[in-house]
Protein backbone atom coordinates (compact mmCIF):
# COMPACT_ATOMS: atom_id res chain seq x y z
CA UNK A 1 0.00 0.00 0.00
CA UNK A 2 1.82 3.07 -1.12
CA UNK A 3 1.45 6.43 0.41
CA UNK A 4 -0.09 9.23 -1.42
CA UNK A 5 2.05 11.69 0.03
CA UNK A 6 5.48 9.98 0.08
CA UNK A 7 4.55 9.31 -3.60
CA UNK A 8 4.23 13.44 -4.59
CA UNK A 9 7.39 14.49 -1.86
CA UNK A 10 9.30 11.83 -3.74
CA UNK A 11 8.36 13.24 -6.94
CA UNK A 12 8.58 16.14 -5.93
CA UNK A 13 12.60 15.85 -5.81
CA UNK A 14 13.13 13.25 -8.22
CA UNK A 15 10.14 13.23 -11.57
CA UNK A 16 9.34 9.47 -11.85
CA UNK A 17 10.53 8.38 -8.48
CA UNK A 18 7.01 8.57 -7.34
CA UNK A 19 5.80 6.18 -9.93
CA UNK A 20 8.75 3.93 -9.21
CA UNK A 21 7.28 3.76 -5.65
CA UNK A 22 3.85 3.00 -6.65
CA UNK A 23 4.89 -0.29 -9.31
CA UNK A 24 4.86 2.15 -12.18
CA UNK A 25 8.21 1.20 -13.30
CA UNK A 26 7.81 2.14 -17.03
CA UNK A 27 6.21 5.23 -16.49
CA UNK A 28 8.77 6.05 -14.00
CA UNK A 29 11.87 5.74 -16.44
CA UNK A 30 10.13 7.62 -19.36
CA UNK A 31 9.12 10.61 -16.69
CA UNK A 32 12.71 10.39 -15.48
CA UNK A 33 14.34 10.52 -19.02
CA UNK A 34 12.02 13.59 -19.74
CA UNK A 35 12.86 15.58 -16.90
CA UNK A 36 16.35 14.82 -17.48
CA UNK A 37 16.31 15.96 -21.44
CA UNK A 38 14.08 18.99 -20.50
CA UNK A 39 16.26 19.57 -17.93
CA UNK A 40 19.32 19.62 -20.28
CA UNK A 41 17.40 21.86 -22.80
CA UNK A 42 16.50 24.28 -20.13
CA UNK A 43 19.96 25.88 -20.94
CA UNK A 44 18.84 27.44 -24.36
CA UNK A 45 15.21 28.13 -22.48
CA UNK A 46 13.19 25.91 -24.00
CA UNK A 47 13.08 23.22 -22.40
CA UNK A 48 11.98 25.10 -18.95
CA UNK A 49 8.21 24.98 -19.73
CA UNK A 50 8.78 21.42 -20.92
CA UNK A 51 10.14 20.61 -17.51
CA UNK A 52 7.71 22.27 -15.33
CA UNK A 53 4.96 20.30 -17.01
CA UNK A 54 6.93 16.88 -16.76
CA UNK A 55 7.63 17.31 -13.08
CA UNK A 56 3.74 18.86 -12.43
CA UNK A 57 2.38 15.48 -14.03
CA UNK A 58 5.12 13.37 -12.16
CA UNK A 59 3.21 14.87 -9.34
CA UNK A 60 -0.27 14.65 -10.06
CA UNK A 61 0.33 10.92 -11.20
CA UNK A 62 2.18 9.51 -8.30
CA UNK A 63 -0.65 11.03 -5.77
CA UNK A 64 -3.00 9.68 -7.90
CA UNK A 65 -1.63 6.28 -8.58
CA UNK A 66 -0.79 5.90 -4.68
CA UNK A 67 -4.44 7.17 -3.63
CA UNK A 68 -5.80 4.44 -5.92
CA UNK A 69 -3.55 1.50 -4.95
CA UNK A 70 -4.57 2.41 -1.07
Amino acid sequence: MASPLVAVVLSFFIPGLGQFYTGQMVKAIVLFVLAVVFGGLSTIMIGIPFYLLVWLYSMYDAYTAAKESA
